[in-house]
């Protein structure tokens, strides 16, 4: 779930974990409105000239389910289609998320649908064109399923303050940020606004900076980085059972982890950063301290966030640094990483050395051609890179800072409806699979309508 723990929860949390208002669900029908009529359209005379094994426009579905990672279809005679190789990403991985994520209206968002492209014509390489949803007539019938899911949603926190869940683009494959009409929105009502970039800020950070800001104008004034305790242990070499144990060496050994995201959001950010330290009750006075006093020779201000126990209050200190900062400032310090007009090869290794400490970046020479043409094709576009959350690197069991690695390009898809470029980089999936025993296995609902096990 996404909608927090203890005292600091937003509500209804049943509904935000399950369907909430739909937004999910017309986002996969609108995907996949787009898939049945890119395979009608060949299966009824195929006027644009469309090679089926140039389809690059998968299916979705809200599930993790690896067994649709590959599948074919059009089986079962003429009547069914064209058989092809097809296959289903997770929706939170679908354009269509991402495009309705940085839209600012309807309009713009009828247009960004039909600028996805879903497959190539048929003939030599290089005089091959693009298909468009616009080519197929589908973007308007998609932008009418997703009419209503543009307006963001609003709850609440269990202190009745607004709160808006609005969007979920993966941060480990789209841009991860909330959308920009949510962020727009919440900056109008409110003097200060607050808005998430999931995951690390080598992914979420990054792409909200370097895509979602690039592509909406918007400007940050400061950064609140995240960390806990429990995980600098994980960074310093901690396993689950020495997650709960005082370890002040491991801790301070995971300090490289968090030090770097301090460096990369002061140096190629280019703002100023406060450290919420999200307090754990097994969290040790010699632990805090420590990771206090480090914070404080950096000159970084670390402030203990206790929301989780005291809901508003338990982060009432942390309001107030953040404020401070906020409002010393006249205009947004904010960088990006690397400039528009450089070639997608260059953008992708200027991310790899600066923030995650590669010594470079390397390709099969299909995908350092396919970079190249993409250049040509859609210049000034950023990139999105696909990387696990739990590295530096592409490797999710080197923690702390590695620096030395070398990035593997191993895919790159165009979203050029969202207007970006994706690198899958590692052995990242777009369409995840269950655990061995899945959260579904403890959740139930009770005679009178409860529903337990959701957290």
């Amino acid at each position: 779930g996404a909608a927090g723990g203890g005292y600091a929860q937003v509500v209804p949390m049943e509904d935000i974990n399950l369907h909430f208002t739909g937004d999910f669900h017309a986002v996969s029908a609108a995907h996949n409105l787009l898939s049945a009529m890119l395979d009608n359209h060949i299966h009824q005379g195929n006027e644009l000239n469309i090679d089926p094994r140039l389809c690059s426009w998968k299916r979705v579905v809200d599930m993790n389910d690896r067994a649709l990672r590959k599948v074919n279809v059009g089986l079962g005679g003429v009547a069914n289609g064209y058989m092809r190789e097809d296959g289903f990403d997770i929706t939170v991985a679908s354009e269509v998320m991402a495009v309705l994520c940085l839209s600012n209206s309807i309009s713009d968002l009828r247009e960004r649908l039909g600028r996805i492209v879903v497959g190539q014509t048929a003939g030599e390489v290089g005089k091959r064109t693009s298909i468009t949803a616009a080519d197929l007539k589908a973007h308007g019938a998609m932008a009418a399923l997703l009419k209503d899911a543009l307006r963001p949603n609003i709850v609440q926190t269990l202190e009745n303050n607004l709160a808006m869940i609005h969007g979920g683009p993966f941060a480990n494959i789209a841009h991860g940020c909330n959308t920009y009409m949510a962020t727009y929105a919440g900056m109008k009502l409110g003097d200060y606004c607050v808005t998430e970039a999931g995951f690390g800020a080598d992914l979420g950070a990054e792409k909200f900076v370097d895509i979602k800001c690039r592509l909406t104008g918007l400007r940050p004034a400061a950064v609140v980085l995240v960390a806990t305790i429990k995980a600098l242990k994980h960074h310093g070499g901690c396993n689950a059972d020495g997650y709960k144990v005082e370890n002040v060496e491991a801790m301070k050994t995971g300090l490289a982890n968090l030090d770097r995201h301090i460096h990369n959001i002061r140096e190629n950010y280019g703002m100023p950063v406060v450290v919420a330290v999200n307090h754990f009750n097994h969290d040790t006075d010699a632990e805090v301290s420590g990771l206090l006093d480090h914070l404080a020779s950096k000159g970084v201000p670390g402030v203990m966030a206790k929301h989780w126990a005291q809901g508003g209050a338990g982060a009432e200190d942390l309001a107030k640094a953040v404020v401070q900062i906020v409002d010393a400032q006249t205009e947004s310090p904010m960088k990006f990483v690397y400039p528009s007009e450089d070639d997608l090869w260059t953008k992708i290794r200027t991310v790899a050395t600066k923030i995650y400490g590669a010594s470079d970046i390397s390709s099969s020479e299909g995908v350092k051609k396919k970079l190249a043409t993409l250049s040509k094709s859609y210049p000034n576009f950023p990139v999105c890179i696909a990387k696990t959350q739990s590295s530096f690197s592409t490797d999710p069991t080197k923690r702390g800072a590695p620096s030395g690695h070398v990035v593997e390009i191993k895919e790159v898809r165009l979203a050029a409806g969202a207007g970006f470029v994706i690198a899958i980089c590692g052995e990242i999936m777009s369409m995840p699979g269950l655990p061995k025993h899945p959260s579904a296995e403890v959740v139930d609902v009770m005679p009178d309508g409860r529903i337990v096990g959701l957290f």
